[in-house]
């Protein structure tokens, strides 16, 4: 039991202390959108931590999981001599490390069951915008940014070569991306040049079904007045 302890106590430490480096150097890198900074940071600067963290780990055991107590020493022994110590593992280091490792098996077994691959696979979004008449496209798609969000990771999507299109005397813009992340937090936003960022969420279950159409169309969620609509269609890739 005192190795299972200790092991757990080690790799407790090397978790801890590989994932807050690779935090710390994220956070003081800045936003990173293509996940790049994220990555160099776990894999290559993590582990520096990790030993660190295992070092720590290690040490808390012997100095806090371990308590010595003096055993009983028989009769005839000298008066003079040192009185032998008993060690045995300490409950409440017992008890918090054994409850850590219950809340991380949990959290890593519900991340299992929710991500990444949703049930019907990469699914395909495909999202239109309106815009309001008389406003004119970009001439160039790289005027185009259409971003979505899903749980925490962010997207640029796909403009296909027809992506300038038009509802009668409105024109609009098609776009497509890849959703395949279990989660209920879904955005897409749209930047033009000369108008302010516009952002709709986008309401799917965690789990999403292909949907049998388009969705109504809607202005953005936050208050925009630029009036540009957006609406979107989810289809399965198998």
């Amino acid at each position: 039991m005192r190795f299972i302890l200790g092991f757990l106590s080690g790799l407790l430490g090397a978790l801890a202390g590989w994932s807050a480096l690779a935090a710390l150097v994220v956070m003081l890198a800045g936003p990173d959108r293509d996940g790049g900074i994220a990555m160099g940071a776990f894999f290559d600067i993590g582990p520096i931590g990790g030993v660190v963290g295992l070092i720590a780990g290690i040490w808390l055991f012997l100095r806090f999981g371990l308590v010595r107590h003096a055993a009983s020493q028989p009769p005839a022994e000298v008066a003079d001599a040192a009185p032998p110590h008993a060690t045995q593992l300490s409950f409440p280091f017992t008890v918090t490390v054994l409850l850590v490792v219950a809340i991380l098996g949990y959290w890593g077994w519900y991340e299992f069951i929710r991500s990444p691959d949703l049930s019907h696979g990469f699914m395909t979004l495909q999202v239109e915008f309106r815009l309001p008449a008389g406003m004119t496209l970009p001439d160039n798609e790289e005027d185009v940014h259409i971003e979505v969000e899903e749980a925490s990771g962010y997207a640029n999507a796909m403009l296909p070569p027809n992506w300038r299109a038009h509802d009668g005397d409105r024109k609009a813009i098609i776009s497509t991306a890849s959703l395949m992340y279990k989660t209920r937090h879904r955005a897409v936003s749209l930047t033009l040049p000369g108008v302010p960022t516009q952002r709709w969420s986008i309401d799917l279950p965690s789990d999403p079904d292909p949907t049998p159409g388009f969705s109504p169309w809607r202005v953005a969620s936050e208050g925009s007045q630029a009036k540009i609509e957006m609406h979107f269609r989810l289809s399965a890739d198998r």
